[in-house]
This record gives structure tokens, sequence and C-alpha cells, in this order.
């Protein structure tokens, strides 16, 4: 089944706690502290797979999570960093923030990676908060937890050419014909209903990948029939062949055809409708289709656009055709530049920015302190430990939520809450 879109949960690993410990050895007395670090939390990374075609991995699997660090050990010892989830996309895959809709990555060559969601640090032992008036301190700190979001895959099929044009015009049988792949053929509208994708081989040796996009109507733009489904696939081509049915087969009028899917195309997207174009004038072998044919050649020849009479029925103007869309695909080349915006590490930049962030708000007579980093910090802190108190109230000092709370109007005896514990303020 080919699934060219899916909404995945990523949370990756929390760091390991740092640990509080003391020196035993039997001729040190009243030894040092020797709590280690805890591990890094694994990330969650994605690596373009060159033979996958679909999302369909994503599509019963909803949630992915990263391991979590080793907790730190006794004697100084480190504990492990987790290791990292991987996680295999087909080529062409860009991956969205869903909060946002900003495009995290853009996931096109063999064998690149991206991590998406960071793993969080390990905190640190009590051997790091020792200090001259402080020799055996019973505290540590926990580690970070680790990115936690939701994004959106979705696949652009990466082809150099693109079939483009109303259902039921031959574009499945002129992949079928031109290159070894199997589309389903039938004669009846939406016979494709997933992107089919070939090579095309000349005489001369040249060879380039051709996409068979599904029907476009009226409306695509907006969603209507396949639209948004099947347009994106279109994006990444260098270069479009717009198959028409020049014989009217269908009763429409092959001059109008072309205006409506260019006016699709336009709606949804400006770039896609500057894309280069070549007329494949499909079914020229039946005898209504000729007069038709100097109609469309006389409407195109001022805008540049040039013509093949083909019939995909029998081979006819094919070779012709795939030779000059060679010729021309070299020349598109040279001045094709992909254009997709990414907005690299947005999502670390988000997280750097929010690691201290916090707020204060009251209900009642309570003031509520939340925060990560403050849960983080009270989930550190022994209560029975004055040296630890003291370091919990001077990290309050420091990242301004003191400040905060005086300026709120806070009054000594008022209660302060963070998490389920609640203290009584006293300046």
């Amino acid at each position: 089944m080919f699934i060219d879109k899916a909404k995945i949960h990523l949370k990756a690993g929390k760091g390991g706690d740092g640990a509080v410990a003391f020196r035993r050895e039997i001729y040190v007395p009243a030894g040092g502290p020797s709590g280690g670090d805890g591990g890094k939390g694994g990330d969650i990374v994605f690596e373009v797979d060159e033979g996958m075609r679909t999302l369909m991995d994503f599509r019963y699997k909803k949630h992915y999570v990263a391991q979590n660090g080793e907790d730190g050990k006794n004697k100084n010892m480190y504990g492990k960093d987790a290791e990292d989830l991987i996680l295999k996309v087909p080529p062409g895959t860009i991956i969205k923030d869903e909060k946002t809709g900003a495009i995290i990555a853009d996931l096109i060559e063999g064998g690149e990676k991206k991590v998406i969601a960071r793993g969080g640090k390990g905190g640190k032992g009590n051997i790091h908060f020792k200090t001259a008036t402080r020799q055996a301190p019973r505290f540590a700190i926990a580690g970070e937890h680790g990115d936690e979001l939701t994004v959106i895959l979705e696949l652009k099929m990466i082809a150099d050419v693109g079939l483009i044009g109303f259902p039921n015009v031959g574009k499945s049988t002129i992949l079928s014909v031109v290159t070894s792949a199997s589309p389903k053929v039938a004669d009846y509208h939406f016979t494709t209903l997933t992107p089919n994708l070939g090579v095309v081989k000349t005489k001369y040796g040249d060879s380039f990948v051709l996409a068979d996009i599904p029907g476009l109507i009226e409306g695509a733009h907006e969603g209507v029939g396949l639209g948004h489904e099947f347009l994106r696939h279109v994006e990444r081509t260098k270069l479009l062949i717009h198959i028409i049915d020049i014989a009217a087969v269908e009763g429409r009028d092959p001059l109008e055809d072309f205006d409506k899917i260019n006016e699709e195309l336009k709606l949804y997207s400006g770039k896609l409708a500057d894309k280069p174009q070549i007329v494949a004038a499909n079914k020229i072998d039946i005898p209504e289709a000729e007069e038709n044919l100097q109609k469309l050649k006389e409407k195109l020849e001022p805008m540049e656009i040039e013509v093949f009479p083909v019939s995909a029925a029998t081979n006819k103007g094919l070779e012709e055709l795939f030779i000059h869309v060679s010729k021309k695909l070299k020349e598109v080349e040279e001045s094709y530049i992909e254009d997709v915006v990414v907005e690299d590490e947005k999502v670390y930049q988000y997280q750097k920015e929010d690691k201290y962030q916090f707020t204060v708000s009251k209900e009642d007579d309570i003031f509520i302190i939340e925060g990560k980093f403050v849960e983080r910090l009270v989930n550190s802190t022994n209560f029975d430990s004055m040296d630890s108190l003291s370091y919990f109230h001077k990290v309050l000092r420091k990242r301004g939520i003191i400040d905060e709370l005086k300026t709120m109007g806070i009054q000594n005896g008022d209660t302060v809450k963070i998490e389920d514990i609640e203290f009584e303020y006293y300046d």
C-alpha cells in the first residue's frame, strides 16, 4: 500500500540522574563525594533508506520513544549514554512540526541523517557540588528530559519528469510503454490512485526517472478529487509532460483541458506553474485528432511550448518525445535549484530558548511556579539536607523566580507550590 503522509509522536530519552555517593575505602576516613554523572538520553534520528518507497511503516505505530540514559554510579563512574533510535524513511521525506507547521528537515539523499528529537543531558553527580564549606554534599541533579513533539511526515516523490493531465488521458499507458513500470491501466477515471515511478532509457543511453501523477481535475488545489494528496508529488520534478487527449474521446475540449490543468497548478503553487512543460498530444491515431492538434499548436506556439503528437496505443511519436525530453532535462538541470526552505534546528532552538523558562501564577492565595527546569530542580532536591535546600534556594534566586514572586506581591508566610509540594515563603 502506498502511504505518503503520517503523523507520529516522538519522545527522546531522558538523561540519567546524577548519583549521591561517598568514598568508603577502608583507609580513607570521612571520604569525599564520589557520585558520577548520568548518561545522555537517546536521540531520535531519521535516516534516508533508498530501498523504501512509502511511509507504510508509520501507519500503525504512532509513538516512538528513545532509551533513557543510565544513572550515575559510585566511585565517580558515569552512567552510559543511551543508544539513539534510528527511524528509516524514503527519499523525499519532509518532516514538519505539527504545532507550527515549520519544516524541520527535508531528507533527500540516500544515507542522509537528521536528529529530530534530542535526548536530555545527564544530571550532575554530587562530586560537582563540593566546596570549601560544603565538604559532603548530599544531593545531585536529575537528568534533563529529552525533546518531545509530534511531527508530520510527508513524502514528495523524487522524479526528474512528471506526467500530468486529466484522468484517463493515457499517462499510465505511456509510463508502462516507455519504462519497466507496471501501473494499473484501464478505461475509467482515477485508475491511478497512487503515483508510479519508472526509469526511461533513450537509445542514446540517457536515463531519467519518470513519475505518473494521478489525474488532476478542477478544484484539485482545494483538495477536490485526489487534490492535495498528490499535487505535492509534482513539486520536486524538474520538467512536466502535459498529456492531452487530443482526440477528445471524453467529449472535452483539449484546449480547455490545457488551461484548466495549468490553472490548478498555478492556484496550488506559483512555482509549480512555472516549471517547464512539454505537451504530448495523445491518441493522435484517432482520425478526429488532427484538427484539434493544429488548433493546439496555434495556441501554444506563442507561449513557446512544444507539442509532440503521440499514440500510447501504437507507440507512435514516443521515442522522439522522450529523446527531446532527455535533452530538455539537461538544459533545465543546469539552472534547477531545489527551493525548499528548511528551518534548520528549529526544534532544538525552541528547546534551548525554553530551558530556563518558568511561569508564576496565583490561584486563590497560592503562588504556583511551573517550568521544566523547576520540576527537575524539585526532583533533584533532598529536602532533609540543608546543603540541598541551600542549593535549591540559590537556583531560584539566580533564575529570577524569587524576584518574580516579589513583583507579584508575595509576603512572608504565603504559600508557594511547585508540582505537588507546598512551601511557606520567607525572604
